[in-house]
């Protein structure tokens, strides 16, 4: 997010030639953020308390939840450090053209946290437990160690890409300088860009506290919808919002054709992978839920609730990604206004409508029967704390998670509408799926059907199974059907990988 406010500068003053402006202002960018970030880690470290109280005040009738998640804040906020460096990184080699080593080095990150939760599981197991120790103690020193992997694959992630930064950007000294005049472009616009950019964040931060006076189980089942939620915010928003943002920032107002024929195609592409992914969600959801989670205590009903609120969050993918593409023109031009504006109003409807929601769903819950009402409606407070931890006991899963996940949804097409606006009115005209949203939808709605039909073998196969196999089915489908309604990026992929393949057929 913090990239988003520094490459509009950069790949600006590098367009015009101003190489030396460029790396002196990189530089000056790296030291302050260098320096906030350490600041800000230090708070964390030391304010973790007050902080865990304000971001899940729910947990503090749960004193064993609330101590272990103090100490893995304290743990964790030098790792957010660290990330602030790495998107420094990223931001320069973007504004080079140079993406795939920005977004593959988290892979490192993530290669040590899984490191270490295999090792530390390994021994555990073959330690076993110490004498007085519980399971639940077990557990905690596990994800304690995976606390201290992440703040290490952190330091990864920032490292791997330091060469090539040092490479592409030869010259850029770290420096405190805020007279330059790119820096002071870059400040004013980081709280605008931080707001407008981090508003899938911000808005998740605040579910999850609103989530903590749910019944139990609702801030593990949101927090595993969001995972899936954020997946393709992340492939396919983020990832062509942040490709087309040092181009859109390099042509600004003056090349409006550039601009629309970029918007549009932009738009084409997220629409090619997220309408597939929405119908994906929508019509197999339980599946996929099930092959990714479905294990041990992760029962079916879990499965089942985790799709509701994953379905509710599908509702406002396409609009949530789209408008990613759409702050990026706003950015290349120089409004950061607009989409913090937006952003704001977004998440405004979205708590609102969600504290409406979530109280009415969590009176519902999924049984091995079906739903069943239980409580009075309409509701204006949460249950009670004694329901609430009863939920954990009894074999059934209150949906006040779907509304908090519906109501995000929902408030998602409030900010796409008002981006949209805003475009049309400086730029130029767009079209959500850059003109070919009907082939894409109707080629999803075949793809969707045909892999309903996984279902009717679905019992007799492992979730792992059925899971991939829904999905490959969508895809194939989809990808055949689009192709022949002529959606040309779906053809360009197509051709893409014939060529990849053995003899080029």
């Amino acid at each position: 997010m913090l990239s988003a406010s520094f490459i509009p500068v950069y790949s600006r003053l590098l367009a015009e030639g101003k190489h030396e402006e460029a790396r002196r202002v990189a530089g000056a960018v790296f030291g302050l953020l260098a320096v906030v970030a350490a600041l800000i880690s230090l708070l964390g470290v030391l304010l973790a308390e007050p902080l865990t109280l304000l971001l899940a005040p729910g947990f503090r009738g749960r004193p064993e939840t609330f101590d272990l998640t103090v100490s893995l804040v304290r743990i964790l906020f030098p790792a957010v450090g660290l990330l602030v460096l790495s998107a420094w990184c990223l931001g320069v080699l973007n504004s080079h053209r140079r993406f795939f080593l920005s977004y593959v080095a988290p892979v490192g990150l993530n290669v040590v946290q899984i490191g270490v939760l295999v090792g530390g599981g390994l021994a555990l197991l073959s330690g076993g437990l110490a004498p007085g120790q519980t399971d639940a103690d077990a557990q905690a020193r596990l994800v304690t160690w995976l606390a201290v992997g992440t703040v290490v694959g952190g330091g990864l992630q920032f490292l791997v890409q330091l060469p090539t930064v040092r490479r592409v950007a030869s010259g850029v000294r770290p420096s405190l300088r805020t007279d330059l005049p790119g820096v002071r472009q870059t400040l004013r616009a980081f709280g605008p860009v931080v707001a407008g950019r981090g508003v899938v964040q911000i808005s998740g931060y605040l579910q999850l506290v609103l989530a903590s006076f749910l019944a139990a189980g609702a801030l593990a089942t949101l927090r595993y919808a969001q995972v899936l939620y954020l997946l393709p915010v992340s492939l396919f928003g983020m990832a062509v919002a942040a490709a087309e943002l040092p181009e859109l920032s390099s042509a600004g107002t003056e090349q409006r054709a550039t601009v629309a024929r970029r918007l549009q195609s932009g738009l084409t592409r997220i629409a090619v992978f997220v309408v597939p992914t929405s119908v994906g969600y929508l019509v197999v959801g339980d599946l996929i839920t099930a092959a990714l989670f479905q294990t041990g205590a992760f029962g079916r009903l879990e499965s089942l609730a985790v799709w509701l609120v994953l379905a509710g969050f599908t509702v406002g993918l396409l609009a949530t990604t789209s408008s990613r593409l759409l702050q990026s023109a706003l950015y290349g031009t120089g409004n950061t206004r607009t989409p913090a504006w937006a952003a704001a109003l977004r998440v405004a409807v979205s708590l609102g409508l969600g504290v409406l929601l979530m109280l009415q769903l969590d009176r519902v819950a999924i049984t091995p029967d079906g739903l069943r009402l239980l409580g009075d409606l309409p509701a204006l407070t949460p249950l009670p704390e004694a329901a609430r931890a009863a939920a954990a006991d009894e074999r059934l899963l209150r949906l006040g998670a779907a509304g908090l996940a519906l109501a995000a949804g929902a408030a998602a097409w409030l900010e796409y509408l008002l981006l949209r606006r805003a475009v049309r009115r400086d730029l130029v005209p767009t079209s959500l799926g850059g003109g070919q949203l009907g082939p894409i939808v109707l080629a999803a709605l075949v793809g969707g059907a045909a892999a309903s039909s996984v279902r009717l073998v679905a019992d007799a196969l492992p979730p792992e199974v059925s899971g991939p196999l829904a999905a490959l089915v969508l895809a194939a489908v989809y990808a055949a059907v689009a192709s022949a309604l002529g959606v040309t990026e779906v053809r360009a992929v197509l051709a893409g990988l014939r060529r990849r393949l053995p003899g080029g057929c």
